[in-house]
């Protein structure tokens, strides 16, 4: 019997390294089958999935994470305690068997289900992150007007919009005239707005209403002391604020509930660092921290505290989190939320239960990308999976598209300012844009999901395969990388019918179409032929009836 432990890493390595809660074990059968078992944990605080063998048995456990412990909790009267959610279940093949099994319950059990039914899930996105923190109105204004010409549907304003971190009110000098007209704007030309925030951090503007580290008010509500003359690596980054403390909590769910309305916001993306896995302050409700063995430390730009109350500290603030989003979402039942948490920290089944999509990396390479689509996407559904695409080295159209598909397996959204993109590949991206919408985004949103390569290298082939069973559709995404001489590979795909006949078709035409039945498919495989390095081609699949 062998273990398969699905993970994705935070941006570096280090004490805050964090993995999906997952654990899939399975066994081979002997007439080439396998069968097994996974479990996850529904929680997006510090959790623990330990397995050990005695003999012929494993035992399991699953649940808060005990180290570096003992874990202690406090209990106020009346006040309960209660356990992630743990689910279990048996599955019959491998591991893409047992993740398509596991993403359609997340979509029906977990998945906000009036996301799931937008017909526009999951949506195409033009950020400004390609202007940076230099965004202001005009260009704001000027990318809306390109997004809808190529066919986005939203526009995501992203770090630099506002005064300070802890102050969450327009830069009047970016924005004179505040929010609201600009996602206006979006709304007169058919976009949706969405706005990045980092709502559980404190910064250092002293502004009326800011929460600064410097006001003796707010000083407790962070999760530790900042060293005398510290200052955050990037200017949208703070101190992290303690959400399992009621002030704290009280105070988020207002000033988000304001920025939600006064904005006018289709979507809101929460950044940094926000359940916090340690806090050092002897008057919040969760344990008190042991000084003599609490480490502060600093990573990612952000201040650190781990000691024996971290698993308490962590629970207590998703809690809280959760309760922020619930009421949230009961307010504003349309409103998108997407889970930045630095690319990838807060990656997991609570999460999935509280918002619509994860920034699944901050790392925007092709390769990266492709890498971190491949290692959630055995989990998670597809569309919640966001790849943010920025500028790479494009020296013909070949490699502008294999940029752009990169990250458009799943939730694509783009980190560039198109006002800069040529006409060739301003006419490509919105070719691309439109295919999306028409071929791709019905099978992201239902297809089965099969990983028909190693993981991505960068160097060889990689590719992912997409199949609706029932409308007897697909399409494969084939990528060749960095290798000279190796303009051509075989995919072997999955899912289909072996004695049905399949029409094969390339979307680039890098290949004449031809007909094939199910079994010679998957079995003698699908030929793609690519001469260019970093380049793509989508090869499509369809059943004659």
């Amino acid at each position: 019997m062998d273990g398969y432990f699905q993970h994705l890493r935070a941006p570096r390595p280090g004490p805050t390294e964090e993995m999906i809660p997952y654990l899939q074990v399975s066994r081979p059968l002997g007439n080439g089958e396998r069968t097994g078992w996974y479990l996850g944990i529904e929680f997006s605080g510090r959790t623990q999935i330990a397995l050990a063998r005695t003999a012929e048995a494993l035992k399991v456990s699953a649940g808060l994470n005990p180290h570096p412990g003992p874990f202690r909790t406090h209990l106020a009267p009346g006040e309960s305690f209660a356990t992630p959610t743990i689910f279990i279940a048996a599955f019959c093949g491998d591991a893409d068997s047992a993740g398509n099994q596991l993403r359609r319950w997340v979509r029906a059990v977990l998945n906000n289900p009036v996301t799931v039914r937008d017909a526009e899930y999951p949506l195409l996105v033009n950020n400004s992150w390609g202007s940076g923190m230099a965004i202001d109105e005009p260009r704001a204004r000027a990318m809306i007007r390109d997004s809808a010409e190529l066919g986005f549907e939203m526009f995501h304003l992203d770090a630099g919009w506002f005064r300070g971190v802890g102050d969450w009110q327009p830069d009047a000098a970016k924005f004179p005239e505040g929010l609201a007209p600009v996602a206006d704007e979006a709304h007169a030309h058919g976009l949706r707005f969405g706005l990045w925030m980092d709502w559980a951090q404190a910064g250092f503007d002293d502004a009326l209403g800011a929460v600064s580290i410097r006001d003796p008010r707010y000083r407790d509500w962070l999760t530790t002391d900042a060293p005398p003359r510290w200052k955050p690596a990037d200017p949208f980054k703070g101190v992290t604020m303690d959400l399992g403390d009621p002030p704290v909590q009280a105070w988020a769910a207002s000033e988000i509930e304001r920025v939600v309305h006064d904005y006018h916001l289709d979507m809101l993306e929460h950044d940094g660092y926000v359940v916090a896995q340690g806090c050092d302050r002897t008057d919040h409700p969760h344990a008190p921290a042991d000084a003599l063995h609490t480490l502060h430390y600093r990573d990612s730009g952000f201040l650190w505290v781990c000691g024996a109350n971290a698993t308490d500290v962590s629970y207590r603030a998703t809690r809280a989190y959760y309760d922020i989003y619930a009421n949230l979402r009961r307010q504003h039942p349309a409103l998108l939320l997407e889970i930045c948490n630095d690319g990838g920290r807060m990656v997991d089944f609570g999460s999935a239960a509280h918002g619509d999509y994860f920034s699944i990396s901050d790392a925007y390479d092709p390769l990266s990308n492709r890498r971190a689509f491949y290692d959630a996407s055995y989990v998670l559904p597809p569309a919640m999976l966001e790849s943010y695409v920025e500028k790479w080295p494009a020296a013909r159209m070949e490699n502008f598209l294999y940029v752009l598909r990169s990250g458009m397996m799943g939730w694509f959204t783009l980190m560039l300012d198109t006002t800069a993109w040529t006409p060739d590949q301003h006419a490509a991206a919105k070719q691309a844009i439109a295919f999306y919408k028409e071929r791709l985004r019905p099978l992201i949103r239902q297809a089965d999901l099969y990983h028909v390569s190693p993981p991505p290298d960068g160097r060889h082939w990689d590719g992912m395969e997409y199949f609706d069973a029932a409308k007897q559709q697909g399409a494969l995404f084939a990528f060749r990388g960095q290798l000279p001489g190796d303009g051509s590979h075989v995919f072997h795909l999955r899912g289909l019918k072996p004695n049905a006949l399949y029409r094969i078709g390339f979307h680039d035409h890098s290949s004449p179409g031809y007909l094939a039945s199910g079994s010679s498919l998957m079995d003698g495989g699908l030929q793609v032929h690519l001469p260019f390095p970093e380049s793509s081609e989508i090869v499509l699949i369809e059943g004659v009836v």
